[in-house]
């Protein structure tokens, strides 16, 4: 009986019902967000800093800031601590015990703030709400990393308790995948070795000796098990 065309008739129908409530059902569960950075509000929670702005503007914003010299990536990281330091306008920095920002060559590219138990949202829950609020962002953030994270147009906001207290971190996601880059290339170029023609031996591209081949007779290699598969061996001055 259920092979007769009426049944399958039935069946088709019913699937056609149902996928409609599927698809809805599957994006409700994957709150999405098309804000871009320079489209969140100014909020009263991030205490006058926005990603994006300059190192100058930071240090116009607060005076205390005081300029980190850059690694070999561009990358400076700069930490406050208003709770702790009477310096620090105990009012305007209220319930705020750290902040740490991240500038990629002079622009902040993450943001980070930690409050006090003091603060008026002490549960994730809560302080998920109150932010999400704050910034025109929505409600949902996906569960990660022990807390919860919001993916947007170019940046994500990660919100999670330490210390017994809620955070909040704004990255600005292609500025860290530039860093990420750099770290890559660096490491691989870390790895080169130039290996002398004239002599048969590699040198690691660290390796102060490396001065000693002229520029006619370098070759270079991605790394030492090429050099000595090719027959080189590594010079006595580097090891």
């Amino acid at each position: 009986m259920l092979d007769h065309p009426i049944w399958k008739i039935k069946e088709v129908f019913r699937l056609l019902l149902v996928a409609p409530l599927l698809v809805v059902s599957a994006s409700a569960q994957k709150p999405t967000c098309t804000l871009k950075l320079d489209q969140l509000p100014e909020s009263i929670e991030l205490r006058g800093f926005r990603v994006g702005m300059t190192f100058e503007q930071a240090k116009a914003h607060v005076p205390q800031i005081q300029l980190a010299r850059p690694d070999q990536f561009g990358v400076a990281r700069i930490s406050i601590n208003p709770y702790f330091d009477p310096s620090f306008d105990p009012t305007r920095f209220a319930d705020v015990r750290t902040i740490s920002l991240d500038f990629l060559d002079g622009t902040l590219v993450s943001l980070w703030i930690g409050f006090e138990k003091s603060f008026k949202w002490q549960s994730l829950d809560v302080f998920v709400a109150g932010i999400s609020k704050s910034l025109n962002l929505p409600a949902e953030w996906p569960a990660k990393r022990g807390g919860r994270e919001l993916n947007c147009d170019g940046f994500s906001v990660f919100a999670s308790m330490i210390a017994g207290s809620p955070s909040v971190r704004i990255s600005d996601e292609a500025a860290l995948e530039t860093i990420g880059t750099r770290r890559e290339d660096a490491a691989a170029a870390a790895e080169l070795v130039i290996g002398d023609q004239r002599t048969k031996l590699y040198y690691p591209s660290d390796c102060e000796a490396l001065t000693k081949i002229s520029e006619a007779n370098r070759i270079k290699f991605k790394d030492k098990d090429e050099a000595e598969k090719a027959g080189f061996r590594l010079a006595r001055d580097c090891q």
